[in-house]
Protein backbone atom coordinates (compact mmCIF):
# COMPACT_ATOMS: atom_id res chain seq x y z
CA UNK A 1 0.00 0.00 0.00
CA UNK A 2 2.72 2.54 0.91
CA UNK A 3 4.54 1.95 -2.45
CA UNK A 4 1.31 2.32 -4.28
CA UNK A 5 1.10 5.88 -2.93
CA UNK A 6 4.69 6.79 -3.45
CA UNK A 7 4.54 5.45 -7.28
CA UNK A 8 1.39 7.49 -7.27
CA UNK A 9 2.83 10.62 -5.68
CA UNK A 10 6.06 10.42 -8.00
CA UNK A 11 3.95 10.10 -11.29
CA UNK A 12 2.28 13.28 -9.44
CA UNK A 13 4.87 15.03 -8.99
CA UNK A 14 6.99 13.99 -12.97
CA UNK A 15 3.21 15.41 -13.85
CA UNK A 16 3.96 18.91 -12.24
CA UNK A 17 7.47 18.95 -13.30
CA UNK A 18 6.29 18.36 -16.95
CA UNK A 19 3.40 20.72 -16.69
CA UNK A 20 5.97 23.86 -14.72
CA UNK A 21 8.84 23.30 -18.02
CA UNK A 22 5.75 23.37 -20.34
CA UNK A 23 3.92 26.81 -19.42
CA UNK A 24 4.20 29.82 -21.68
CA UNK A 25 7.13 31.42 -19.32
CA UNK A 26 9.27 28.93 -19.11
CA UNK A 27 9.33 28.06 -22.36
CA UNK A 28 9.80 32.04 -23.32
CA UNK A 29 12.72 31.85 -21.20
CA UNK A 30 14.31 28.51 -22.20
CA UNK A 31 14.03 29.97 -25.91
CA UNK A 32 15.02 33.15 -25.55
CA UNK A 33 18.85 33.91 -26.73
CA UNK A 34 18.93 36.63 -23.70
CA UNK A 35 16.26 35.69 -20.65
CA UNK A 36 17.93 32.72 -19.15
CA UNK A 37 21.66 34.51 -19.47
CA UNK A 38 20.43 36.98 -17.56
CA UNK A 39 18.68 35.53 -15.24
CA UNK A 40 21.53 33.66 -14.69
CA UNK A 41 23.60 36.67 -14.21
CA UNK A 42 21.53 37.86 -11.79
CA UNK A 43 21.07 34.70 -9.64
CA UNK A 44 24.87 34.82 -9.91
CA UNK A 45 25.14 38.45 -8.57
CA UNK A 46 22.37 37.53 -5.79
CA UNK A 47 24.14 35.18 -4.47
CA UNK A 48 27.54 36.88 -4.22
CA UNK A 49 25.70 39.48 -2.48
CA UNK A 50 24.22 36.80 0.13
CA UNK A 51 27.41 34.71 0.67
CA UNK A 52 29.27 38.14 0.88
CA UNK A 53 27.48 40.00 3.56
CA UNK A 54 27.27 36.65 5.59
CA UNK A 55 30.38 35.58 5.62
CA UNK A 56 30.94 39.49 7.14
CA UNK A 57 28.71 38.24 10.04
CA UNK A 58 30.19 35.12 10.18
CA UNK A 59 33.92 36.39 10.32
CA UNK A 60 32.28 39.18 13.04
CA UNK A 61 31.19 36.00 14.98
CA UNK A 62 34.12 34.42 14.90
CA UNK A 63 36.08 36.94 16.36
CA UNK A 64 38.25 37.34 13.21
CA UNK A 65 36.95 40.88 11.68
CA UNK A 66 34.91 43.93 12.31
CA UNK A 67 35.49 43.75 16.40
CA UNK A 68 35.96 47.41 16.42
CA UNK A 69 31.50 47.54 15.74
CA UNK A 70 29.45 46.05 17.66
CA UNK A 71 27.74 42.93 16.64
CA UNK A 72 24.18 44.61 16.86
CA UNK A 73 25.30 47.57 14.32
CA UNK A 74 26.71 45.20 11.74
CA UNK A 75 24.17 42.87 11.82
CA UNK A 76 21.67 45.92 11.43
CA UNK A 77 24.14 47.20 8.36
CA UNK A 78 24.73 43.90 6.69
CA UNK A 79 21.33 42.18 7.06
CA UNK A 80 19.29 43.97 4.97
CA UNK A 81 21.06 43.98 2.10
CA UNK A 82 21.73 39.65 2.85
CA UNK A 83 17.66 39.55 2.77
CA UNK A 84 17.68 41.68 -0.41
CA UNK A 85 19.90 39.47 -2.52
CA UNK A 86 18.06 36.46 -1.14
CA UNK A 87 14.56 37.65 -2.45
CA UNK A 88 16.56 38.38 -5.65
CA UNK A 89 18.30 34.80 -5.60
CA UNK A 90 15.55 33.29 -4.58
CA UNK A 91 13.05 34.29 -7.84
CA UNK A 92 15.88 34.16 -10.38
CA UNK A 93 16.82 30.64 -9.36
CA UNK A 94 12.89 29.75 -9.30
CA UNK A 95 12.73 30.87 -12.89
CA UNK A 96 15.51 28.90 -13.89
CA UNK A 97 14.31 25.87 -12.52
CA UNK A 98 11.01 26.28 -13.91
CA UNK A 99 13.07 26.32 -17.73
CA UNK A 100 14.24 22.41 -16.77
CA UNK A 101 11.71 21.14 -13.69
CA UNK A 102 12.23 17.44 -14.56
CA UNK A 103 16.40 17.34 -14.93
CA UNK A 104 16.85 20.30 -12.06
CA UNK A 105 14.34 18.20 -9.52
CA UNK A 106 16.06 14.78 -10.75
CA UNK A 107 19.66 16.34 -10.02
CA UNK A 108 21.30 15.20 -6.87
CA UNK A 109 23.46 18.58 -6.77
CA UNK A 110 19.87 20.48 -7.26
CA UNK A 111 18.77 18.48 -3.55
CA UNK A 112 21.63 18.71 -1.88
CA UNK A 113 21.51 22.40 -2.58
CA UNK A 114 17.97 22.78 -0.94
CA UNK A 115 18.70 20.98 1.88
CA UNK A 116 21.86 23.03 2.26
CA UNK A 117 19.38 26.30 2.49
CA UNK A 118 17.12 24.46 4.80
CA UNK A 119 20.00 23.86 6.73
CA UNK A 120 21.21 27.63 7.00
CA UNK A 121 18.33 28.51 7.34
CA UNK A 122 18.10 26.28 10.89
CA UNK A 123 21.31 27.89 11.79
CA UNK A 124 20.28 31.28 11.17
CA UNK A 125 17.01 30.50 13.68
CA UNK A 126 19.91 28.80 15.90
CA UNK A 127 21.53 31.54 16.34
CA UNK A 128 19.03 34.15 16.90
CA UNK A 129 17.87 31.67 19.89
CA UNK A 130 21.03 30.27 21.06
CA UNK A 131 23.82 33.27 20.27
CA UNK A 132 22.21 36.66 19.77
CA UNK A 133 21.53 37.77 23.07
CA UNK A 134 24.81 36.62 23.99
CA UNK A 135 26.34 38.56 21.09
CA UNK A 136 24.88 41.99 22.01
CA UNK A 137 26.67 40.75 26.26
CA UNK A 138 29.62 39.98 24.45
CA UNK A 139 30.37 43.49 22.20
CA UNK A 140 30.50 45.05 25.75
CA UNK A 141 33.45 42.53 26.53
CA UNK A 142 35.34 42.93 23.19
CA UNK A 143 35.18 38.81 23.96
CA UNK A 144 32.80 36.29 21.15
CA UNK A 145 30.76 33.29 22.76
CA UNK A 146 31.94 29.87 21.98
CA UNK A 147 28.31 29.21 20.49
CA UNK A 148 28.66 32.20 18.26
CA UNK A 149 31.81 30.60 17.01
CA UNK A 150 30.27 27.37 16.22
CA UNK A 151 27.49 28.62 14.55
CA UNK A 152 29.68 31.34 12.72
CA UNK A 153 32.33 28.46 11.42
CA UNK A 154 28.70 26.18 10.53
CA UNK A 155 27.32 29.17 8.42
CA UNK A 156 30.90 29.36 6.25
CA UNK A 157 30.90 25.30 5.93
CA UNK A 158 27.19 25.73 4.46
CA UNK A 159 27.49 28.35 2.29
CA UNK A 160 30.44 27.03 0.72
CA UNK A 161 28.64 24.12 -0.12
CA UNK A 162 25.99 25.99 -1.05
CA UNK A 163 28.13 27.58 -3.91
CA UNK A 164 29.92 24.13 -5.23
CA UNK A 165 26.40 22.31 -5.00
CA UNK A 166 25.12 25.23 -6.99
CA UNK A 167 28.11 24.77 -9.73
CA UNK A 168 27.57 21.00 -10.08
CA UNK A 169 24.22 21.69 -11.30
CA UNK A 170 25.08 23.30 -13.80
CA UNK A 171 28.61 20.79 -14.49
CA UNK A 172 25.43 17.83 -14.29
CA UNK A 173 21.90 19.00 -15.47
CA UNK A 174 21.10 18.72 -18.66
CA UNK A 175 18.41 20.13 -20.96
CA UNK A 176 15.53 18.46 -21.20
CA UNK A 177 13.64 16.88 -24.68
CA UNK A 178 11.23 18.96 -24.91
CA UNK A 179 9.25 17.77 -28.07
CA UNK A 180 10.28 20.77 -30.95
CA UNK A 181 7.30 22.45 -32.71
CA UNK A 182 5.73 21.18 -36.12
CA UNK A 183 7.69 22.26 -38.55
CA UNK A 184 5.86 25.08 -40.96
CA UNK A 185 7.02 24.94 -44.63
CA UNK A 186 8.51 28.27 -45.79
CA UNK A 187 5.82 29.80 -48.98
CA UNK A 188 7.91 30.56 -51.51
CA UNK A 189 7.62 33.61 -54.35
CA UNK A 190 6.09 30.91 -57.32
CA UNK A 191 3.45 29.40 -54.47
CA UNK A 192 2.59 33.32 -53.24
CA UNK A 193 2.23 34.10 -57.25
CA UNK A 194 0.42 31.33 -58.19
CA UNK A 195 3.51 30.32 -60.59
CA UNK A 196 4.58 27.19 -61.88
CA UNK A 197 7.41 25.82 -59.53
CA UNK A 198 11.16 26.69 -60.79
CA UNK A 199 13.47 23.79 -62.35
Amino acid sequence: MVEADLQVGLRMMDATLDWLQKTALAVQIRDSLLLFPLLEAAHVIGLAMVVGTIVIIDLRLLGVATMHRTFQRLADDTLKWTLAAFILTAITGALMFITNAAVYFHNAWFRAKLVLLVLAAANAIGFELIARRRMNDADLAQTTPTRAKVIGTVSLLIWISVIVAGRMIGFTATRTQVAPPTPVEEPNLEDLLGLPPSQ
